[in-house]
């Protein structure tokens, strides 16, 4: 094989810009694993490079995941609970003394011994269940639980009273002629004989219409109470409240009545007559009044068009007023069934009580304190320690303890205001000892202010306190945030959302802020938030630089570690942009990302600057090898700044970070160069040089190769080194190293391939299969590689023009691996050199007698069997490689056999034209194989001539010769010269008129610079014309622009000159008068174009047409191409043409 190895292809050129990787390697003697010389200090030692490029796969992996900004999808790996969050026993409500137990103790017994109302089908009437609950609430022992009840039963019950609010009614009846009514409400307590009961004392201070004034808060009553007058309307809107005394609550009942108001003197009459109504007689006269009036239901007489009309009643009995209150809509009644009614009230209802015989109530504690004391000791008990996942508790309070709540809230009389602060100081306080779900404590939130704007503002003693669990939750809040990797880890959803709700939390605690007259935080509480997380931020990373890269420790030691920091801090701040940053933008409009990485990527920069300075002077391999893959890391960070619309990474601490870490780069990719070589080393030497699987057809050494490439240009990328002209030398060199380790691969399988045993006698070797195979694999892998190495001034741009050093560099190597495959190849088809001469030799000894199919059926069988298995074991591009270098192998073996035989039958020629064109079909295989293109380019045109005028007679050959120079054109347009001619036809003579009329620029052939010039004009083939005798000018001396101006004659028939190749052939000679003439140049003219033969005269003109300037020319290869095939001929016509030939050639021989 070494001497096949010195064949060179004819069609493959040489790049002038840059000298071939393939001449530098055979100059550089190439170094085998032996040979490499390891570096003189460093951490990778020699041997097959696997723990390099394992360590380097490491570190593209960890670069994979930084391109581009991160996806919360992919960050949020875990749904497991999230960290249990710090609780502190003492930040909770006071501790009660045994007294105030005690006292509470008694206040929930009372409760629920005088409950009055109806319960909700959610609640609990049992009393004895409640007394049983409340006794495990406060863990009393049976004794002291029945003495309790004893005390409580003895005390006095309590004074209960409704509270009555007005709210709207709608679709009333049209009671005035405008088609609306002027609605109002008389309201009062009714016994259960259904008249008013008699009140004592000051009637007339308790009862009122108060018409036109707006009262701030509710009005006691005795008996009635009127609302205002709505004019002009039939869903009136009043929202004004009452409060009404109740003795009696389970016979008690509520009475409203709805009128129509026609004018002020009945409503001023009523006021009177209600003030003058003394004892139970007098109501009752009252109400007859209005009886009688509901019965005339509007159908009063002219007398009585100042009476007011009814429009509907309520009778609520008090016993069936909700604990919880009742706030609805009562479809209104009438009084009887004379009376038309419509539409429906909304009242709101509410039972409570304003007298407790209890310590708590007569201490003034009674209320909201107790309230919340008594929600306090519920929540403490409801949320047990068994509770097996605490911070998932969303405050759902057992039937028991509900209830307990809902009575001793209605009894308070506490508004809907009171009982969701009350609620939210309570639970608020009690989860910074107990963590709750933040869900809940936002919903208490939500509920507090969805009260707030429509109820009046709290006592401020009770404003206090709410503003005291707001700074309590935001200090313990802040808390959280300064720790907020450790508590809400990005990777952990459940914590995110746990995040997320404290985040709303918040942010809802910021919407109270303008309404407090006390205000609860001292600065605005997104400031104290960005100020808590930039606390956190720094202490974060202290506690991670004391860990992984103290600075005790010498600079060497602590690189490692602040390469296991620098990639930490990385999946921070993706942590940040991908989870965190919208969380806290969207909910409280804080900048949480740009705040983070502005401290962190300065922090960290400041350590790499400080480091590279100490470390530079003591360079080694080993500190290569960790500055190199701290800078990657630092790139990434900078480069993920970029990657964000509208950040420019200059403005950053890492701009020109680079800087100092170049020595260490350089140094690292020295290492790689060396690594790379011995990787491949080691994989050639394991090769067994057979397919990898079934469906690859190169060996593992290939794709060791390849992987190596790729993983050198990926590098490259995430190295991405930011100065244009450092980045062009680095790349360069890379490059070329590139280049020399593809031919340091492709030398190491040569030399495997040359050492197998069996190879030599196998017509298809498999080894040269898979070493082909590999070739282009890795020529593949190379250059793809090396156009992934553009650094940034030649990065691929719109044109897709790769930096000139670079593109020099493929293209030497694509020639010189090319001109590898090239060589495989022609040692792979040389094992078939013998088999095709064998059989095209069968064709050419074959009898005339057979037919041409059966004379090459031996061939086409042989090749169909050997192409086979080469396209089994051979890829598409080296199939193509092998069909193209055995076609040239086949056309030359033809050519050798027609040179072998002459003067043979014209069948032999028919023969092989028949087997050159079904090797034309086999090999294009109905566009699978090579291009029609292709095939019939290059020898095959010269095999077809041969071939072609082989099978023509003497005067076809002639025929062609002269066809030949008709389709011959001067390559060198002023050489030579040029001669103007002019040509007609003149039918009525039946003659050829040929006109010479002057030359330019003739070659000077004589020794004084100039020439003697003739033309020789003859017509051609002289078959055509047997009888036209060549004619010639007169010899004009020493002139290289002789003027002739001669005109010739031939008497030929039309007919003739319209024949295939008729031409007139102008020969330009030198006269010498001592020695024969020089040739000067030629050129012919068709006849078919000359005028009265393509046309007929216009005019019956004897000399029409156009001057011709011909250009003059020597016969080229294609022309003597016939003059060879009449050589052959032994007929006396060959024989005379070919010797008037010769004797021009003479001539041609003596030209300069």
């Amino acid at each position: 094989m070494s001497t096949l190895l010195e064949i060179k292809s004819s069609v493959l050129r040489q790049v002038q810009v840059c000298p071939s990787f393939r001449r530098r390697t055979e100059q550089e003697p190439v170094s085998t694993s032996a040979d490499l010389q390891e570096p003189a200090t460093g951490a990778w030692k020699p041997g097959d490079g696997v723990e390099f490029f394992a360590h380097m796969r490491l570190i593209l992996k960890k670069g994979e995941g930084r391109q581009g900004l991160p996806c919360p999808e992919v960050l949020l790996r875990s749904g497991s609970p999230a960290p249990a969050e710090p609780v502190d026993p003492n930040r909770g409500l006071r501790a009660l003394t045994q007294e105030e137990v005690e006292m509470l103790y008694e206040e929930a017994l009372y409760t629920v011994l005088h409950r009055a109302g109806t319960m909700g089908p959610d609640q609990v009437d049992d009393e004895e269940a409640l007394l049983a609950y409340l006794q495990q609430v406060f863990g009393t022992n049976p004794e002291e639980h029945a003495e309790a009840i004893e005390r409580v039963k003895k005390a006095k019950a309590p004074t209960y009273a409704l509270k009555v609010s007005v709210m709207r009614a709608k679709n009333l009846l049209a009671k005035d002629p405008n088609g609306f009514s002027d609605p109002y409400c008389m309201l009062g307590i009714l016994p259960a004989s259904g008249t008013p009961r008699e009140q004592s004392g000051q009637k007339e201070q308790r009862f009122s219409f108060r018409k036109g004034s707006k009262r701030s808060g509710p009005l006691p009553a005795k008996c009635i109470q009127v609302t205002e007058v709505k004019s002009s309307t039939l869903n009136p809107v009043w929202k004004e409240h009452f409060l009404f005394e109740i003795e009696d609550v389970s016979t008690d009942q509520l009475h409203l009545d709805i009128w129509d108001h026609d004018d002020d003197v009945s409503l001023a009459e009523a006021c009177r007559k209600l003030n003058e109504v003394i004892g139970l007689k007098g109501m009752s006269r009252y109400f007859k009044q209005i009886v009688k009036s509901a019965r005339a239901n509007g159908t009063a007489g002219p007398t009585e068009d100042h009476t007011d009309d009814f429009l509907g009643c309520l009778n609520i009995p008090v016993r069936e007023v909700p604990v919880a209150g009742a706030d609805r809509w009562f479809k209104l009644e009438p009084r009887s069934s004379a009376s038309r009614v419509q539409g429906d009230c909304h009242l709101v209802l509410r039972l409570i009580t304003t007298q407790r015989d209890t310590s708590m109530s007569q201490r003034g504690r009674f209320g909201f304190l107790s309230y919340l004391l008594l929600l306090s000791r519920v929540l403490r008990f409801e949320h047990r320690v068994e509770e097996p996942n605490s911070s998932s508790w969303h405050g759902e309070l057992s039937g028991p303890g509900a209830t307990v709540l809902c009575l001793h809230g209605a009894q308070s009389n506490l508004s809907p205001l009171q009982l969701a602060v009350l609620h939210w100081q309570v639970s608020s306080r009690h989860h910074q000892t107990r963590t709750l779900d933040y869900g809940y404590l936002l919903g208490l939130l939500e509920d507090m202010q969805a009260h707030w704007e429509e109820a009046p503002l709290l006592p401020q003693e009770q404003e206090e306190s709410l503003a005291d669990s707001f700074s309590a939750f935001s200090e313990f809040g802040l808390r959280l945030l300064r720790q907020l990797r450790d508590y809400f880890p990005a990777t952990n959803s459940t914590a995110v959302y746990r995040l997320e709700l404290l985040l709303k939390c918040l942010d809802k605690l910021q919407l109270f802020q303008p309404s407090f007259e006390i205000c609860p935080f001292e600065t605005e509480l997104n400031m104290d938030i960005a100020a808590a997380l930039k606390r956190g931020n720094r202490e974060w990373y202290d506690r991670l630089l004391s860990a992984k890269s103290p600075r005790e420790q010498p600079g060497a030691q602590r690189l490692a570690g602040l390469v296991e920091l620098a990639d930490v801090i990385y999946e921070d701040l993706q942590a940040c942009y991908g989870i965190y940053a919208s969380l806290f933008h969207g909910i409280l409009k804080v900048d949480f990302f740009t705040l983070t990485f502005r401290q962190l990527e300065r922090l960290v920069a400041e350590e790499a600057w400080v480091l590279t300075e100490e470390l530079s002077p003591k360079m080694t391999l080993q500190v290569a090898s960790g500055l190199f893959e701290l800078y990657l890391t630092l790139a990434d960070i900078q480069h993920f700044w970029s990657y964000i619309p509208g950040r420019d990474s200059r403005s950053l601490t890492l701009a020109g970070i680079h800087a100092p870490f170049l020595p260490a780069v350089k140094l690292w990719l020295q290492v790689l160069r060396d690594q790379a070589k011995w990787r491949l080393q080691g994989a050639v030497d394991v090769d067994t040089l057979e397919p990898v699987d079934v469906s690859s057809k190169h060996s593992s050494s290939a794709a060791t190769a390849s992987l190596c490439f790729s993983h050198i240009q990926e590098l490259w990328v995430r190295l991405a080194w930011p100065d244009p002209a450092q980045a062009q030398g680095l790349g360069t060199q890379l490059s070329q190293d590139m280049c020399e380790a593809a031919l340091f691969y492709t030398d190491l399988l040569r030399k495997k391939v040359d050492a197998q045993p069996g190879a030599a006698g196998e017509a298809v070797s498999e080894p040269l299969c898979v070493v082909l195979n590999n070739v282009e694999l890795v020529r593949r892998a190379s250059v793809q590689a090396l156009r992934g190495l553009a650094w940034p001034e030649g990065t691929v741009g719109l044109e897709g023009v790769l930096p000139r050093p670079l593109l020099s560099c493929i293209q030497v190597l694509e020639e010189d691996l090319r001109r590898e495959a090239h060589t495989v190849t022609a040692h792979l088809t040389s094992k078939m050199v013998a088999d095709t001469h064998k059989y095209v030799q069968h064709i050419s000894l074959s009898p005339d007698s057979i037919q041409h199919g059966e004379a090459v059926a031996p061939l086409m069988k042989y090749l169909d069997e050997k192409l086979a298995l080469l396209n089994a074991s051979l890829v598409k591009e080296n199939l193509s490689r092998v069909l193209e270098a055995l076609w040239e192998l086949l056309l030359q073996a033809i050519l050798q056999a027609l040179g072998a035989h002459s003067d043979v039958s014209a069948d032999f020629y028919g023969r092989f034209h028949f087997t050159l064109e079904a090797l034309v079909t086999f090999f294009h295989a109905e566009g699978q194989g090579l291009p029609l293109e292709s095939l019939r380019d290059g020898s095959y045109k010269r095999l077809e001539e041969e071939l072609r005028l082989h099978r023509c007679s003497t005067r076809e050959c002639i025929e062609h010769f002269y066809l030949d120079k008709l389709k011959q054109r001067s390559l060198e347009q002023n050489r030579f010269g040029r001669l103007s001619v002019r040509c007609h036809y003149e039918a009525a003579e039946q003659r050829l008129a040929v006109e010479v009329l002057h030359a330019a620029d003739l070659l000077p052939l004589d020794a004084n610079g100039l020439s003697d010039p003739f033309v020789i004009v003859e017509l051609g083939p002289p078959h055509l014309f047997p009888l036209a005798r060549s004619q010639r000018t007169q010899v004009k001396t020493r002139t290289l622009h002789p003027v002739f101006d001669e005109l010739f004659h031939f008497s030929v028939p039309a007919e003739a000159c319209r024949r295939r190749g008729a031409c007139v052939l102008f020969t330009v000679m030198d006269h010498d008068w001592l020695s024969s003439d020089d040739f000067a140049g030629e050129a012919a003219l068709s006849l078919g174009s000359v005028s009265g033969i393509s046309r007929p005269q216009v005019g019956g003109s004897t000399r029409a047409g156009q001057p011709i300037t011909l250009q003059l020319r020597r016969p080229r290869a294609q022309v003597r191409s016939a003059l060879r095939m009449l050589e052959g001929r032994t007929n006396k016509e060959a024989q005379e043409f070919v010797k008037k030939l010769k004797e021009l050639e003479k001539c041609m021989e003596a030209d300069p």
